[in-house]
Formats: structure tokens, sequence, C-alpha cells
């Protein structure tokens, strides 16, 4: 009996930027898996590269300012990279689609949630244009939107902040696809709201099957809602893990740093602790470890040679020199 394959693979992505500053790859040579049915976090500071991969997946990179320069991203077999333009359409929404971070510019004001919802219906299931209306009323339901059938003809601007986004979620749902990428979709819902639609999100998961990439900062969500991790820093994955290892035993510093860095609940909380220094500029040319600099364990080893992914346990890699190697 063969193990199933994974729904998404990534090998070797590698995404370049071009500036008058000069050009740098954004996404440095990125390989990882999605199950189908998991969800996989993404994490690290603002610039290490998080969007830029989930606009690489989704083929939306901008012109002429950004282009894949090399990999392959197969979704159920089929590597999207390959595919035409017109082709890649048929597949956003349907197949692969993402949530965006700010709903207020994700939905256009000018047209009600109900049209904006219509939209993907119609593009990808023409024999749903008879109801699309009901169709519509049904995502919004399963997204727990209170009164579908009259919020179905409100505009974007009638509505909070928490119920716009579960309307962004409704369009990203609409044609059940098999991958949503979620980025950073509760940075502007409070505490309570947030809650509420992470419980969304692993309900919908568990109805549907889907998978879910997930992008953040904040590692209280990926503990909630994730199943591995992928830990980013200056443009590349320097550790992978399952959350359970990840929290459990951290084998890179800047991911040992982060979890350090989040305030705790209980007991004594003293000083918060900060990672000292800032990431590397883009256009930095970078000669070993690109967070020596800021690592308090770094020699002059890691400061002259680019560390190799190494294992650090079962499903556990790890980019750093100072890893003990399972």
């Amino acid at each position: 009996m063969h193990p199933t394959p994974p729904l998404l693979e990534v090998e070797n992505l590698k995404v370049e930027i071009a500036t008058k500053a000069g050009s740098f790859f954004s996404v440095n040579d990125h390989s990882f898996t999605v199950n189908a049915g998991e969800t996989l976090g993404i994490v690290g500071e603002s610039g290490s590269g998080k969007s830029m991969t989930a606009m690489s997946l989704m083929r939306l990179l901008p012109k002429h300012a950004a282009s894949i320069r090399g990999g392959s991203v197969r979704l159920d077999g089929r590597d999207l990279l390959e595919l035409s333009e017109k082709e890649m359409r048929k597949v956003r929404g349907k197949d692969i689609s993402m949530i965006l971070q700010d709903p207020q510019t994700s939905l256009n004001p000018a047209f009600t949630v109900g049209d904006q919802i219509s939209e993907a219906l119609r593009l990808h299931d023409p024999e749903a244009r008879k109801s699309l209306r009901e169709r519509a009323i049904d995502a919004l339901r399963r997204v727990k939107v209170a009164a579908p059938e009259h919020r179905v003809d409100a505009y974007p601007g009638e509505m909070s902040g928490g119920m716009r986004q579960r309307v962004v979620g409704a369009i990203a749902i609409s044609c059940r696809p098999k991958l949503i990428i979620a980025d950073e979709p509760t940075t502007s819902l409070d505490v309570t709201v947030q809650a509420q639609y992470l419980r969304l999100l692993r309900e919908l998961q568990e109805e549907t099957g889907m998978a879910i990439i997930f992008i953040t900062h904040d590692f209280g969500i990926v503990a909630n809602l994730c199943h591995r991790i992928l830990v980013m820093y200056a443009g590349r994955i320097v550790e992978s893990g399952t959350v359970a290892q990840i929290f459990a035993r951290p084998a890179h510093p800047y991911t040992e740093a982060l979890i350090a860095a989040v305030p705790k609940l209980y007991g004594h909380q003293g000083r918060l602790r900060t990672i000292p220094g800032q990431p590397p500029a883009p256009t930095d040319v970078i000669t070993g470890c690109p967070f020596a600099p800021r690592c308090e364990k770094a020699d002059d080893h890691c400061r002259r040679e680019a560390p190799p992914t190494v294992s650090a346990g079962a499903d556990h890699t790890a980019s750093c020199w100072k890893v003990e190697q399972a």
C-alpha cells in the first residue's frame, strides 16, 4: 500500500525581486509539502518572505518587479508554474484560494458582498448561474454570518471588520478549494473575534477536508491551529517541524528567540525578552548565516559559511551550525 502523496509539493522555489537598489531573492530555495486536511503555519518577522511565498504559490507576483527563477509548485501532481495565465485563472479560486490580510482593501466597496461571492462561482461553476444568490447565501451561512439572507445585499462599508473578514472567507471557500492560503487574516481583529475566526477555520477544515497555509507572526495562533510550522528568516526557511517539536525543542536560535519573546500569562514575567538588532536589508550581500549578527551563539564559522539544513529529529530540520543532529 503506497502512502498518499502530499496535496502540495514545493521544491527549490526561488523568487527574485528587482529594485533600483539591485536584485535579491525574497524566496530563496524553498522546499516544503502540505497534506490534505493539514494546516501549515509560516512564521517570521516582517520582511522574511512569508507573503511573497504565498503570492508565488498563487502566481500573483507583481509584473516587472518579481519573477520566479526556479523550482516547482505541484498541486495534486500538477505543476502550477508550467500553466499559462489562462489555465492558472481556472485554478485560482477553484483549487487554491487566498484570504488576504486586510478585507478593507480586498473587497470592492461598490459591489454588494453577494455580488463578490457570486463572481467566483460564476467563473468556475457555470451550472451555478441560476442559483448564484442561494449559493452566496449558503457561503455566508457557512462562515457564520448572521442573517445571511439580508447580509448578502449589504455593501462592505456597512459591516464591521470581523464581518468583512468572514465575507472574504466566504469568497475563498465558495468553490470548495483543496487549499486555502490565509495571509495574516486575524491581524486587524480583536482577540474575541480572532478566536471565533480561528474556530471557524477549524470547523470548515473538518467539514471540507481542505488544507490551510496560515501565515502569521503570532505563535499563539500557531499553537492552536497548526499541525506543522515553517520558520522563515531573510527569505529562507531556517526551521521546519511539527508544532510539538518546535515548541518543546526549538532547534534554531531564531526560533528559540521568537518563542522566548512571547509574553507569558503565568508566573513571574520579568523583563520581556527581545531579539537584538534588525533583520538584514533585502539587498544586503549575506556571507554565512543570515541570523549570525543577531545570534548569541554565533561564532566565526557562522559568520563565514552558510549553514546546511540538517536533521534535528524525525521530520524536524534546521539550518544552523549549532544544531545537535539527530
